[in-house]
């Protein structure tokens, strides 16, 4: 492991001077930001503000006013906590013992997946362990696998299926990596990576077969499958976080009160390089991240400049092929834009995502990105740290890349200043067609409220449910006494949703670091229909992942893309949900396959789970 001893930390393994300007400059423009956000809130709102002429239209239906008069718009759904009657005994292990290293603050992910191929969401838990040499530690932790039964219930199948591995794990990703017919496994960690390929329900470690190993004392934060060439196979993107050492952090020697010993920020730890590894459909990788152009070095000093924390991916210009986005820990976010050669150009800050409203990097953590309002515009959601707004960066003119930060005018902005935020995702918690935005919630610092009264260690998730497209603020955020267990404080850090009991609604999992974690069932009461659709690709690559499924309904039109890499180090199920509302029939039903071809499907009756398979033949674009 990378925090063995090694002697003192070498003078070029610690950031230079300007890294440390760039941070104070950030910490000087807070007072900046908080000031010119009201100014960006009160300007969006104008510029939403309806008609003369609309203005009987928003008395009628304008839910957030309902929603500040009397709640009376709010659906009717709770979460309840069933970790435990759901037989999940997981605790997860970050070895925080008293040293306050960086690692242990930063958590673990998740990841539902069918790993048996029998039709339901099973659970990974990434685990991380206990720091080489500590006396007294116990037992080692190990990962953690648990089988759904299809209702729900869950039994601990670790050992049984070969993934009782102690490393310090981070981030998961599973996908049909060889097109076999099963989910495969990528798990992301301090020191070498794993790659598990599924032979039928059990594991086996093919890591130095497939090369994707990384650097023996690299830090891997996330990850997440793709095919960036659309040759039918998935690829591999590693999200890098920073260059660390035991020896850096301890010379670091970071505090908050000027005497304790506390966990530090990135600002002076080195970057690295995020890694793009190409499958060469023989169970092999080949890292292509310098040809590809994902190595991006700082302007400032030559050096990597990504300390990536997470990813998803997307085509954002609907040129029909698959782009990516990265958030970064206090420079600025990356997104890579796909050429069509092989290559990709990062176009982050020209393109509007690099930056806050205020032209300010931020504490970037998780990300996801959807059709928030329905239309054809696409909004990426970036959590942020403690005293920085959620992020929302709508599109407003997809084929030139250009987006703008709509957090304060859309809802979400001044809600989630608060909070220290880490998973995050877009779903239609209440099947109402529309997509939701939920956070998980949680500090660094277990005595952060003795130098920060506003701040706390255990942090409640946020729920922001979406009014619709009439509403002048797209979110409103649900109040605590409305959530049920989902408003239960907590160290939160990864975030993932899948439909554990076939219900047709989708239940939460949180993890924590150094805790356990939360699977929180879905309560809803409403008789909202529903319908899942599963694809299986046959030209494309096995999962269909990238590819996009629209469904129309009751006259409105719902498009969502089949990629499960999204929120903080975790992935969401696979199978795709949507809301129907009050509709009792589906109109029309679409699916446009990763090469840009579309499928027409007979639509079905609503509350099922279909399965689509790929025409053998491709279709019209």
């Amino acid at each position: 492991m990378p925090v063995e001893p090694r002697g003192p930390a070498p003078d070029d393994d610690l950031v230079p001077a300007d890294d440390a300007v760039i941070g104070r400059a950030v910490r000087r423009s807070l007072l900046v930001a908080l000031a010119l956000s009201a100014i960006v809130a009160a300007l969006l709102f104008l510029a939403r503000r309806p008609a003369a002429e609309q203005a009987v239209l928003h008395k009628v239906v304008g839910q957030v006013e309902n929603l500040e008069q009397g709640l009376e718009a709010l659906p009717a759904v709770t979460f309840k906590d069933v970790t435990a009657s759901a037989g999940i005994d997981f605790v997860h292990e970050n070895g925080a013992r008293g040293q306050k290293l960086l690692p242990e603050t930063m958590g673990s992910g998740a990841a539902f997946f069918d790993y048996d191929g029998d039709g339901d969401q099973d659970l990974f838990l990434a685990n991380a362990m206990h720091w080489p040499g500590e006396a007294g530690a116990g037992a080692p932790p190990t990962q953690a696998l648990y089988r759904n039964d299809g209702t729900g219930r869950f039994e601990n199948v670790t050992a049984a299926a070969g993934l009782d591995a102690v490393l310090y794990g981070t981030g998961v990703a599973t996908g049909d990596y060889d097109n076999d017919g099963d989910a495969d496994l990528f798990l992301a960690a301090l020191g070498p990576n794993r790659l598990y390929e599924n032979e039928g329900g059990r594991f086996r470690d093919v890591t130095a077969r497939a090369g994707v190993a990384g650097a023996p004392d690299g830090w891997s934060s996330s990850a997440g499958f793709l095919d960036y060439d659309n040759d039918g196979d998935l690829d591999l993107f590693v999200s890098n976080y920073v260059k660390w050492s035991e020896e850096i952090d301890l010379e670091l020697n970071f505090t908050l009160n000027g005497v304790d010993r506390a966990y530090g920020p990135p600002t002076n730890y080195e970057g690295t390089f995020c890694q793009l590894l190409r499958n060469d459909g023989d169970s092999r990788f080949t890292d292509v991240s310098q040809a590809a152009g994902i190595q991006v070095v700082s302007p400032l000093n030559g050096r990597p400049m990504g300390k990536a924390l997470a990813q998803t991916f997307v085509d954002v210009d609907l040129d029909g092929r698959i782009d990516i986005l990265v958030a970064n820990d206090q420079v600025q976010n990356f997104l890579f834009h796909n050429r069509g050669d092989g290559a990709f150009a990062e176009i982050g800050a020209a393109s509007g995502i690099g930056f806050d409203s205020t032209g300010n990097a931020t504490g970037a953590m998780g990300i996801d990105a959807g059709h928030h309002r329905g239309d054809e515009q696409i909004a990426v959601a970036v959590a942020n740290f403690a005293n920085e707004m959620t992020s929302l960066y709508v599109s407003r003119d997809r084929r030139r890349l250009l987006f703008t930060d709509e957090a304060a005018g859309e809802g979400v902005g001044s809600p989630s200043r608060a909070f220290l935020s880490f998973g995050l995702f877009f779903f239609d918690y209440d099947l109402d067609g529309r997509l939701d935005l939920l956070q998980a919630n949680g500090h660094l610092e277990d005595e952060i409220h003795e130098v920060q009264a506003s701040q706390t260690y255990r942090q409640p998730a946020q729920l922001f449910w979406n009014a619709g497209p009439t509403s002048r603020s797209c979110f409103a955020e649900v109040p605590r006494d409305s959530l049920g267990d989902l408003a239960r404080p907590l160290v939160g850090r990864g975030a993932a949703y899948a439909d554990i009991d076939a219900d047709g609604d989708p239940d939460v999992l949180l993890t924590q670091t150094g805790g356990p974690p939360a699977l929180l069932r879905n309560e809803r009461r409403s008789g909202q229909h529903w319908l899942r659709v599963r694809l299986v690709g046959t030209r494309s690559n096995r999962d269909g992942v990238g590819a996009w499924v629209e469904v129309e309904a009751a006259g409105a039109r719902q498009r969502r893309q089949v990629m499960p890499s999204r929120s903080y180090m975790s992935q969401v199920e696979l199978p795709l949900t949507f809301g129907l509302g009050s509709a009792e029939r589906v109109e029309r039903l679409t699916v446009v396959w990763p090469d840009g071809s579309k499928q027409s499907v007979e639509p079905p009756p609503p509350d099922r789970e279909i399965e689509v398979t790929e025409a053998e033949s491709g279709g019209g674009r």
